[in-house]
């Protein structure tokens, strides 16, 4: 083979262009991402139940989506969160599965259970969206003299923003934090009785006034020759302004006179919901959460995104900017970009040292020359495999250009030698060199290749993220091996030139110097070495010394699936009491947003109530801080870590509040924080009580433990909640239906979508509700009157009675089973693996009837700690052989 390109160095050449410009070529094409895509694909469904309990969500809508759930192909598991009004299930897919057919899977089995769902549930629509878990960044708007409410700039950005940002290329679920138009209708209760009228006539009348009546045309189709003319026949237009709503009629009275909707309700333009509230730096902001669709290039997607929000600012009104608070593809970005950087820096340093050693251009170019072209053959080959351009993979190149200019050296000082020794002309030393070292150089690939490729047959995520390094690696070494057959040899042929035996001895100046030194010190190593081997029992002991101790050490070395990095931003949970109110969130938001403004270096602070990744509720909220850029950053002070533990113990202690700060995960996709989820689980059927007895015992002795640190639940405590009892057999006796008492309560403290209007070229909801200052009390509730069978209004005081009591403000399902989820984190100097397997002694001593799975990353770190004896040795295989690891 090295003899056919030796006698056609211009075919080799060719052969060579052309692996440089597929190489080219696919660096255009290839996606960028911190990490391969490890992340299995996941169907996300949600529902909205206003007015409904956790518990009314759970077992009237979420059970029964994720039961007919259960069974789809090659679906891995699942994952629900009911919440008062909200239904949420996360269907996680196996790696490969293609996430357009899953989307398909699960509409055909959400169709066979939608009948069987409340009807207003079905009216407000399910939606099935396919995305990734965790949100990739946010884009907000703000006014800069904060003259714009929320609700303004939220309806700003569902006009303007949010229907061009779910267009973008990868872009896979946008969630909106703040609320567009509504025309909001908010009754009085008082009014209402005084003029003999219920939630249900309210309902009734602007229902059917909003109704759109639709005729037809005149002088159109199927009628006689003399028509004169052909038009459409239009109705009267709905209402559309706060002040056609007002004049609504709802009952004509007798005498001629009219009761409009204004004698009994106030009417404006208002949210459509009060879920979420955000700031951006203390600022009314409108913020929406983007998360990545399935496999999208994440830096790519993000470029886009910038790009469409900077063509949709040249449309906004005066004094209105948008920004990007959190965005953690920046890190990625400045990763591969050290990589690039150290990638360069590798390759200068091979052709310097080549040089020294060589000292002659035209030998040192020829293996720097091969350098690139192996690499850029190597991302043709990642592109038809479907990699990515990730750490790990430039990683795999940084390492490769080591062993990648080993052939071509080998062939070169080979061939070099025999023009030295024997005198032949360059050709003929080619030739002779290839025929002795043509086997050695197959061999040394088979052997290299043969060390990395078993890495590419690891299972779940930890064989994602060293596939894409071992066979990048083997690639390389590949395209080595044939170019040290082809290009090398012909190069040679063409550029050595006949060189005289003392050429390196007779060097002056430096490289004399050099070469005088380096002969000295082989010289000396060879004497070393011939001592050694006089006492090579000694030399042995010592040798058993260095293993003992190797092994040692890598047994008490701490295990982790990936490394915390400072990505340039973190996360921050602020929990209050639960019944605390969104008016007393956003006080705490402020507080802890001050604070990181005054004492930390943040660029941006993006505060969200009623949000976080524990529960959402009017007592829960969350942060996305964003810091300065790394540069200006370089003191230890300022690293994420120290930053979060500041805040950590800042917060610490306040009575009625817990502030806690964490580091974003490594790979988000596996899970939105650091450390392990756990997910307890009552597969018995013990019931709530049982279960979280449970929990709290985990939770005592795990704190207790000094492998654990950081170990808390990771959801909603028990909340207020009124009890309300209907006495049916009296409500039957007063002549009064359920379905009027339903509808009444869903009105009145629910609130009831009757329909939409159009709001300039925009659709807007219609939505009636109790005014606020009537949902405040007990007293509230039993005020409201009904209307029974013989036309007369009834409160409801007469059948219903109401207590104080608590409950679930949030509920969760893994796999069908209920559960709670647990977040913890091994202390300082201990492994995962080890954290992980004393939560799950504590775990075996809990009743029967609760089991637990690992999820998410989790999962794949503790796989990850049973794959290392595989490669390092059999201890901890043996130690963790009797564990058991859930399926999930």
């Amino acid at each position: 083979m090295a003899r056919f390109f030796i006698d056609r160095p211009v075919f080799a050449w060719v052969i060579s262009l052309l692996i440089i410009l597929a190489g080219l070529l696919s660096i255009r094409g290839l996606p960028v991402a911190q990490y391969p895509d490890i992340a299995p694909p996941v169907i996300n469904v949600s529902a909205t139940y206003p007015g409904a309990s956790a518990r009314i969500v759970e077992e009237s809508v979420t059970a029964i989506i994720e039961r007919e759930m259960n069974g789809a192909p090659r679906l891995m598991y699942t994952s629900a969160t009911s919440s008062p009004g909200s239904a949420n299930i996360n269907l996680t897919f196996r790696q490969g599965t293609d996430p357009d057919l899953a989307a398909v899977e699960v509409q055909n089995r959400l169709k066979m259970v939608e009948a069987r769902l409340p009807e207003v549930v079905r009216r407000n629509g399910i939606f099935i969206e396919k995305s990734a878990d965790n949100i990739q960044l946010v884009v907000s708007i703000t006014s800069d003299d904060n003259r714009l409410t929320e609700i303004e700039l939220g309806e700003l950005a569902s006009a303007n923003i949010l229907q061009a940002l779910r267009r973008v290329e990868g872009v896979g679920k946008v969630q909106s934090f703040s609320p567009e138009y509504a025309m909001r209708i908010w009754p009085d209760p008082a009014k209402m009785t005084s003029l003999d009228l219920t939630a249900s006539d309210l309902a009734s009348a602007i229902r059917s006034h909003n109704a759109r009546v639709v005729i037809g045309y005149i002088g159109d189709k199927a009628v006689p020759e003399y028509a004169p003319i052909s038009a459409n026949v239009a109705a009267d237009k709905a209402p559309v302004t706060p002040e056609d709503f007002k004049n609504i009629t709802l009952r004509t009275k007798a005498d001629g006179g009219a009761i409009l909707l204004r004698d009994v309700a106030r009417v404006e333009y208002g949210g459509s919901d009060y879920s979420f509230f955000s700031r951006v730096n203390g600022k009314n902001a409108a913020g929406m959460a983007v998360k990545m669709a399935p496999g999208s290039n994440a830096v790519a997607t993000v470029e886009r995104i910038r790009n469409t929000m900077d063509e949709l600012s040249r449309y906004f009104p005066a004094g209105v900017s948008y920004q990007i608070p959190y965005d953690t593809s920046a890190f990625v970005e400045v990763s591969i970009q050290k990589v690039v950087n150290t990638l360069a820096e590798a390759v200068i340093l091979v052709f310097l040292v080549m040089f020294l050693f060589m000292q002659s251009i035209r030998v040192t170019l020829i293996p720097t020359l091969v350098v690139p072209i192996a690499l850029l053959g190597t991302f043709a080959v990642m592109y038809g495999l479907g990699f990515s351009i990730n750490v790990l993979t430039m990683f795999g190149m940084v390492l490769a250009i080591g062993i990648v200019v080993d052939d071509a050296i080998v062939v070169v000082e080979n061939a070099e030698r025999i023009i030295v020794e024997e005198g032949l002309s360059p050709y003929e030393a080619t030739v002779k060199a290839m025929q002795q070292i043509s086997g050695a150089i197959i061999g040394i690939t088979v052997v290299l290749t043969s060390v990395f490729l078993p890495m590419a047959f690891f299972s779940g995520a930890v064989g994602n993220i060293y596939r894409q390094f071992s066979l990048s690696l083997a690639t390389s070494i590949a395209f080595s091996a044939f170019l040290a057959l082809s290009l090398t040899p012909a190069l040679c042929a063409t550029l050595l030139k006949p060189v005289n035996k003392e050429h390196h001895e007779k060097k002056r100046g430096f490289f004399g110097w050099f070469n005088r030194t380096f002969i000295s010190l082989t010289n000396r190593y060879q004497h070393r070495v011939g001592q050694i081997l006089k006492r090579p029992v000694h030399w042995l002991v010592v040798y058993g010394i260095i293993i003992a101790a190797v092994a040692l050490l890598f047994a008490r070395l701490p295990t982790a699936f990936l490394p915390e990095e400072d990505q340039g931003d973190f996360m921050i949970m602020v929990m209050l009491p639960q019944g605390a109110t969104m008016h007393e969130t956003m006080n705490t938001l402020g507080e802890v947003s001050q604070y990181l403004q005054e004492n930390e270096p943040v660029k941006y602070v993006y505060e969200v109530g009623g949000f976080s990744f524990y529960g959402t509720g009017a007592s829960s909220g969350m942060i996305f801080a964003t810091l300065q850029d790394w540069e200006e950053r370089k003191h230890a002070d300022q690293h994420v870590r120290s930053i979060v533990e500041r805040v950590n113990m800042h917060f610490y202690g306040r009575p009625n509040l817990t502030v806690f700060a964490l580091n974003t995960p490594p790979l988000p996709e596996l899970g939105s924080s650091s450390g392990f989820d756990l997910r307890l689980q009552d597969r018995g059927n013990v019931g709530y009580k049982t279960l979280a007895a449970a929990r709290d015992r985990l939770l005592a002795e795990g704190g207790q433990h000094p492998v654990l640190t950081n170990l808390m639940f990771a959801g909603l405590a028990e909340a207020p909640v009124v009890n309300l009892d209907i006495d049916r057999r009296k409500a039957q006796a007063l002549g009064v239906t359920m379905d009027e008492i339903n509808a009444t309560l869903a009105v009145m403290f629910g609130s009831d979508y009757i329909g939409d209007f159009m709001h300039g070229n925009q659709v807007r909801r219609v939505i009636v509700q109790a005014d606020g200052k009537n949902r405040i009390e007990l007293d509230d509730i039993r005020k409201l009157r009904v209307r029974n069978a013989a036309g007369k209004l009834v409160p409801l005081s007469s059948f219903v009675s109401l207590e104080w009591g608590m409950g679930l403000p949030q509920l969760t399902r893994y796999n069908g089973f209920p559960s709670f989820t647990i977040n913890g984190n091994a202390a300082t100097g201990k492994s995962s693996g080890e954290a992980m397997l004393e939560i799950e002694r504590i775990v075996a001593k809990l009743p029967n009837g609760i089991g637990f799975d690992w999820s998410g990353q989790s999962l794949e770190e503790r796989l990850s700690g049973d794959q290392a004896p595989f490669l390092f040795g059999l201890s901890v295989l043996i130690r963790n052989s009797s564990r058991r690891i859930s399926p999930g």
